[in-house]
């Protein structure tokens, strides 16, 4: 006759056996090594880890403020350099300003002017498409300047350069219909860098429409003066977009074709110094 053991013996010795009174503990214990197996496993393949687990050295860190300042003042630059190009030369609509173009857009129906209608039409169309290709590929992540942001300045690159493409093709005499569909891509770009802008992290910034930033500054100035650090990067922004406008209304008339360059160069730079410094700080 089989010898009864007491139960806790029993439970243990079942579980040297591989039993079925196996303690909850030991099963952890197991599932455990089963894990490290399998991450071992998955690092050997240079597989990518299961989602939502973020390998160590690869977090996605969000940029320090002072550089994201910076990033912000170079790209208000680039859209004053664009906005003199869309103004001067593709039928007196802005690729940033909806408001001066909602204007021109009443102005064009109870002119009528045909010709301005179309133009703040593809100009107001575009950066609304541009916002929300912006902020969709950006998706709900918190504020501040991550790896997807720069990919989403990449993509305002990529239409800046369609721009200048289509500019350097007309040989910067485009028709009323090219003209339009070269405001709907500055359009775009813009509303994308907007999108860009309101995810930064930095407060009440803006580097399209300044009225804004002038109103905060000017509020700032006449209540406190002494509070000039918490205006600092609007005052920057805003020397940044009116500089940004003369160098472009120079080369527009120096070297017009190189004119839709400098904005897609300037934020080319943007693109690629927040992903090289993102890089570098993931590796760290």
């Amino acid at each position: 006759m089989r010898e009864r053991l007491p139960v806790a013996t029993r439970l243990v010795h079942e579980d040297h056996k591989g039993g079925p009174g196996r303690p909850h503990g030991l099963d952890h214990q197991s599932a455990d090594h089963d894990l490290c197996h399998r991450g071992s496993a998955m690092k050997r393949s240079g597989s990518d880890p299961p989602a939502g687990v973020t390998p160590p050295g690869r977090a996605d860190v969000g940029l320090p403020d002072g550089l994201t300042v910076r990033l912000l003042a170079l790209l208000a630059a680039a859209a004053g350099c664009l906005d003199v190009l869309c103004v001067v030369r593709l039928g007196g609509a802005f690729a940033s300003v909806i408001t001066g173009n909602l204007v021109q857009l009443g102005r064009g129906a109870a002119t009528p002017d045909v010709r301005l209608l179309m133009a703040a039409t593809a100009a107001v169309g575009g950066y609304a498409v541009g916002v929300a290709a912006g902020t969709a590929i950006l998706g709900r992540r918190g504020a501040g300047w991550y790896r997807r942001t720069s990919v989403v300045a990449a993509v305002e690159v990529a239409l800046l350069i369609c721009v200048a493409a289509a500019w350097w093709a007309t040989e910067g005499r485009p028709g009323p219909g090219t003209a339009d569909a070269l405001l709907a891509l500055a359009g775009a770009a813009m509303g994308v860098q907007s999108a860009i802008t309101l995810s930064s992290g930095v407060r009440e910034a803006s580097t399209t429409c300044m009225t804004g930033t002038l109103t905060s500054v000017v509020r700032t100035l006449t209540t406190g003066p002494h509070r000039l650090v918490g205006i600092f990067g609007g005052i920057v922004r805003l020397t940044a977009l009116l500089c940004g406008a003369a160098i472009g209304a120079l080369v527009l008339r120096i070297a017009p074709l190189w004119a839709p360059v400098l904005p897609a160069a300037l934020v080319g730079g943007v693109a690629v110094t927040a992903a090289a410094y993102g890089a570098l700080l993931r590796s760290r």
